[in-house]
């Protein structure tokens, strides 16, 4: 488990400082080649202006990148992206079932399950492709962080390879980072321990952008795999202005998951020419659908 730095506030207010201004540039005249909108944003990260960070991301796994005017289509397979989601306090074994069926028939990326349905559906998806996914300290992140530890380890334990974590937000408001990293760590370290992959939930709809930065470093920092945007149970899902930020927060090496309100394939393929590596959705077989009609 990596130490926490007692440099460790001092690094996370360098890194936003460096990321808002970048956010708060003042637009030239110049068309991005990576623009959403059509105009540059100023993010110095285009082949026009950084040909080398560009290879960066291709190194790093993209198999498309967006160029202006407007989007283009991302990869036919979008299911590859989407995490098949489940997390109603009332899911029924039934329900769970039909999930499982659904994500093997389009070959999702995992389903997302709470820690009581993973056995079921572990057993369910044995000998498939698709990863099983629960989620730790969820929905509001409050709980301890040796609890949040043993709740993956347990999840593990029962088929999980992947986990997505709240972070303590209280702490995170409260500017706590060192109790913050920590509290991430304790979930990496067990994931990792057991050759899984840790995604934290920052629930950007609940924080600033200043701390939505601090957020996503202070997990890229515990060496999170992913930052994940919401719960679903927020106050609010995800938005292409936080996938952008978290994008260029954390670099190419780290997973971006967009996760809350996203139900078709446009805003699915909009998130990921954003920045986003997989999508967060109940509705993957209607996204699956949209975009064979494409």
């Amino acid at each position: 488990m990596t130490m926490v730095t007692p440099n460790v506030e001092l690094l996370v207010e360098q890194i936003t400082r460096e990321v808002v201004a970048l956010l708060r540039m003042e637009q030239d005249d110049t068309v991005c080649t990576l623009a959403i909108g059509g105009t540059c944003s100023s993010c110095m990260l285009c082949i026009d202006k950084r040909p080398d960070v560009v290879q960066q991301f291709i190194d790093a796994g993209a198999t498309r990148l967006t160029s202006a005017p407007g989007l283009h289509r991302v990869p036919t397979g979008i299911a590859q992206y989407i995490d098949h989601t489940l997390l109603k306090p009332d899911a029924t074994p039934e329900q769970v079932a039909k999930l499982c069926a659904e994500a093997r028939e389009h070959s999702f990326a995992a389903v997302c399950i709470n820690p009581c349905n993973v056995r079921q559906s572990a057993e369910l998806l044995r000998g498939t492709p698709v990863h099983i996914c629960s989620v730790i300290g969820f929905p509001l992140g409050a709980t301890m962080a040796e609890v949040k530890a043993y709740e993956a380890e347990h999840a593990i334990w029962d088929g999980a390879t992947e986990v997505d974590m709240v972070l303590n937000i209280g702490a995170l408001k409260g500017r706590d980072y060192a109790l913050v990293q920590r509290d991430i760590e304790a979930v990496v370290h067990v994931a990792h321990r057991n050759r899984a992959l840790a995604k934290v939930i920052i629930e950007a709809a609940l924080l600033t952008d200043d701390e939505k930065v601090k957020a996503c470093t202070l997990a890229k920092a515990a060496q999170a795999d992913f930052v994940k945007t919401s719960t679903g149970f927020g106050p609010g899902g995800a938005t292409l202005h936080d996938v952008e930020l978290m994008r260029r927060t954390v670099g190419p090496d780290v997973g971006i998951k967009a996760a809350g309100g996203i139900r078709d394939y446009e805003t699915a393929e909009k998130m990921i020419a954003a920045g986003a590596t997989r999508i967060g959705a109940s509705a993957g077989v209607k996204i699956v659908q949209e975009a064979g009609e494409k």
